[in-house]
């Protein structure tokens, strides 16, 4: 009679575990059976909410998610608003992504007590990097960032300069040519990427730095001085970089972008999109359309992602606080 018990037991011990395991079976299957929300921390219009609608305009395909998926605007304080809530109340089912800046959101969570690090984030891929580029306006006087140098060592802080928010690669951007040029301008944080540009086209401010794609997007309206990396851009062929000028300005500031889940989100899932999103992000009509607006790429996979975010901390924390001497 024991041993029949204890049978019987056994028995509904696997019967139990095959069904749980049937039922994830077919949840991975069907995964996703609706619409997928990515929360992009930036304003709309942006590079980042421009490209996250570029680079996911095809996941409705069946051959990728079979699901559309949706942009929700979230900005706030350089990103942090909108990364804070994906950690606070962002599902962790698999219907709730986010839109990844580097360095910005590890840049953040090294200067301040954000709710978010790299060790909070799943990366998915990461499709582009787009790097800061020093842009005045059209009828600005400065033809080149020597002028604009020379004339910020004669008139220490008249420089004001418009970026994106603080710490993000714009900031990372301004505090490096600061340093290496040894001036003193005046940072003036943005929404985001496009009032930020808006306040160079209007002349509200001096100069500006804002990512290469935007700037490229509006290169009949402003005038682009620099690029902050370490070499041209095939966008911008004829501007030369910091560098190449004799300013020590390295590719720290360069924004790369990517699609992460806030942990938690079951491992399947994750694997499930790590192998959809990269062939999805060099689908030939993306790579087209990317070109075509200006909008660099560079695809990396989940693992290439995790190594870069560990070696952009491991660079930025040492560079931050030198910075902020």
């Amino acid at each position: 009679m024991k041993n029949s018990k204890k049978f019987s037991l056994t028995m509904l011990v696997i019967i139990m575990g095959a069904l749980i395991l049937g039922l994830h079976s077919v949840s991975l299957a069907e995964y996703p059976e609706s619409p997928v929300s990515i929360i992009v921390a930036y304003s709309p219009g942006g590079a980042t909410d421009f490209q996250a609608r570029i680079v996911t305009m095809m996941a409705g395909l069946e051959k990728y998610l079979g699901q559309p998926i949706v942009i929700i605007n979230k900005p706030g304080a350089g990103g942090q608003v909108g990364w804070n809530w994906c950690i606070e109340k962002g599902s962790k089912d698999g219907y709730t992504m986010l839109a990844y800046n580097v360095p910005h959101f590890i840049a953040q969570s090294i200067v301040y007590k954000t709710k978010y690090n790299i060790r909070e984030f799943e990366p998915i891929a990461n499709w582009g990097a787009d790097p800061a580029v020093l842009i005045v306006p059209k009828d600005s006087p400065f033809k080149t960032a020597q002028e604009l140098i020379n004339y910020a060592k004669e008139n220490p802080k008249k420089i004001t300069v418009s970026g994106a928010g603080m710490f993000v690669g714009h900031h990372i951007a301004f505090l490096q040519f600061s340093e290496a040029a040894g001036i003193e301008m005046t940072y003036i944080p943005e929404k985001g990427g496009v009032p930020a540009m808006q306040s160079v086209v209007a002349g509200k401010v001096k100069a500006g730095f804002n990512n290469l794609s935007d700037s490229y997007r509006n290169k009949d309206r402003i005038k682009i001085l620099a690029i902050a990396d370490i070499q041209r851009h095939e966008f911008l062929p004829d501007v030369k970089t910091f560098k190449e000028m004799g300013v020590d300005v390295d590719d720290a500031s360069v924004n790369f972008r990517g699609i992460a889940f806030p942990k938690g989100v079951p491992q399947d899932i994750i694997d499930k999109c790590a192998e959809i999103f990269p062939k999805m992000f060099n689908d030939q009509k993306i790579i087209s359309k990317m070109k075509a607006s200006g909008s660099p790429r560079r695809v990396m996979t989940r693992n290439q992602v995790i190594t870069m975010f560990q070696e952009r901390e491991s660079y930025l924390g040492p560079l931050l606080k030198e910075l902020k001497k």
